[in-house]
């Protein structure tokens, strides 16, 4: 039997997989994807990412509001009822504080393709497709898993090899062989609703107005949003009394899709499957050298547009840390944080996208009257205006509880560093920050405080109004705004853009920091 040695085995390369690759290939470190199938999916399924998966991505050089393989139609995204007055009306059209817009739309099998040339490129990153685990053990020391080729490409007498890696991430989806293997049991809601989801190809300009909102029809709810550049997506709620096999059928589709306008002379069905929406989590997501991500850990239903975004999460949660342990300027204890962060945050936008699950799925004209019209009030009462996201902490882990805005995404505006101007991340990179809104920088921390920070390739920058002696120009102001709506003087971001702690005097800073190092390495580091 053939071994591969490497540092890190990475199981399932859908965007999961193959962003958490992605990161630490270009890092050098050596990494082997492993996915059972020899080609990418072809059929869409997500559509829809946030201003976070945008600012990520943007990190690889992506930016999602100029490249033609995105989309972001600035505009309301409206709940109507069966006579189509508003019900609820959402902000998707601003630009969030992090510096993206709320929303974007896209098709999964470009992006995952665009995700794999990536990958391909990382001269560090082997790529194994059409083998699948089927043996795992995870030892103290390291991880060796099993593959064979898969049997329904090579039939039952295909290839063998081993991988023996120091660490491992299953982002195997919702069948995950490797949460199976590691023994963690599944925390099911008992959530289940069947819907019709169509992928369509207009072949004229077709514009609907509004671009995304949902009919809350208890006849038949419906989701009518983009599906990427040239796309459209409708989804339709399977009824308790239909047949899931015999709406997936052409014919059935084309037969709903008729009062929208689209037949098959003037548009092409991509695809069409009934999905049934879940509800569930995995209760433990790492077991010593080996971690569970994406599908693999959670399940939700995509109401709230959330869960490829949640799994992306994961890929940088991980990302960061694995790079710190591998460089060596981390130790293990930096992956306790992992679940402890990721799950929490994760059953959030599952509880939020069942709450929202349970709202749309109303099928009795009672209760769909009585949700109408306690809708309508309360929209009435806030005089029709659009409801923000909200802001959604981490779980208990590597930041300071008790700081304002700690463990939540950190705002990013427009700053000008060293002849150049744009977006902080591109301007000035990404990593470990302390942000400094004085320009005392240079005896900020002790110095056995600063080694530790450089090992991590930190660095200390102080932001204010140009030509006024600081590193990084605020050429809005939109720092000097933030920092003063968080009543503080320093903050420390975190390589995934997470506020560490944010702090008003040099004493609160020097505790947050020895507090944040000792979580990230051993005692006798």
């Amino acid at each position: 039997m053939r071994y591969i040695d490497n540092q890190v085995t990475i199981i399932g390369a859908g965007p999961v997989g193959l962003l958490l690759a992605i990161l630490l290939g270009q890092k050098g470190h050596e990494v082997v994807l492993v996915d059972r199938w020899q080609s990418i999916y072809d059929r869409p399924r997500a559509v829809t990412m946030d201003a976070e998966v945008a600012r990520i991505l943007a990190s690889l050089g992506i930016d999602c509001d100029s490249d033609p393989a995105f989309e972001n139609h600035q505009e309301l995204y409206y709940w109507k009822n069966a006579d189509l007055q508003d019900l609820q009306i959402v902000d998707w059209e601003s630009v969030a504080p992090c510096g993206w817009h709320v929303t974007y739309w896209f098709n999964q099998p470009e992006f995952e393709a665009r995700l794999m040339s990536m990958a391909e490129a990382c001269e560090s990153i082997t790529i194994l497709r059409g083998w699948q685990a089927i043996k795992l053990l995870n030892g103290d020391n390291g991880v060796a898993v099993e593959l064979r080729q898969t049997p329904e490409i090579f039939g039952p007498d295909g290839n063998r090899c081993t991988l023996r890696s120091q660490y491992l991430v299953g982002a195997d989806g919702a069948n995950s062989f490797v949460r199976e293997a590691l023994g963690s049991p599944i925390m099911d809601r008992g959530y289940f609703f069947d819907w019709l989801i169509l992928d369509m190809i207009p072949h004229a300009d077709y514009k609907m107005s509004p671009a995304q909102w949902q009919l809350c029809d208890p006849k038949r709810p419906t989701t009518l949003v983009p599906g990427g550049p040239g796309r459209r997506r409708w989804e339709f709620m399977v009824l308790p009394d239909e047949d899931p096999n015999e709406i997936a059928k052409p014919e059935a589709a084309w037969e709903l899709l008729k009062p929208w306008g689209l037949t098959r002379e003037n548009a092409e069905l991509e695809r069409s499957a009934v999905y049934r929406f879940q509800a569930r989590w995995a209760e433990q997501w790492r077991f010593g050298r080996s971690m569970i991500a994406g599908d693999a850990a959670h399940l939700m239903p995509p109401f709230a547009g959330e869960g490829m975004c949640a799994g992306l999460r994961d890929a940088v949660a991980l990302g960061w840390r694995l790079n710190g342990i591998l460089q060596g300027h981390l130790s293990d204890a930096a992956l306790d944080s992992y679940e402890s962060e990721r799950k929490p945050h994760a059953k959030h936008y599952i509880d939020f996208s069942q709450q929202l699950g349970d709202i749309i799925c109303i099928t009795d004209p009672e209760q769909a009257d009585q949700r109408d019209k306690e809708m309508i009030a309360d929209l009435i009462a806030r005089d029709y205006a659009p409801i923000t996201g909200d802001h959604v902490k981490l779980g208990p882990g590597l930041w300071c509880e008790n700081t304002p805005g700690s463990g939540e995404i950190s705002a990013q505006g427009c700053v000008g560093y060293r002849g150049k101007q744009g977006r902080f991340d591109q301007v000035v990179g990404q990593g470990w920050f302390i942000l400094c809104a004085n320009t005392d920088t240079k005896t900020l921390l002790s110095d056995p405080q600063i080694e530790l920070f450089k090992k991590l390739e930190g660095r200390i920058l102080s932001v204010g109004p140009a030509g006024a002696g600081f590193d990084i120009d605020d050429i809005e102001g939109f720092y000097k705004s933030w920092m003063a709506e968080l009543a503080v003087q320093y903050v420390i971001i975190r390589p995934d853009f997470y506020v560490a702690a944010s702090v008003q005097t040099s004493a609160q800073l020097h505790r947050c920091f020895d507090y944040l190092m000792a979580a990230l390495h051993d005692p006798a580091d």
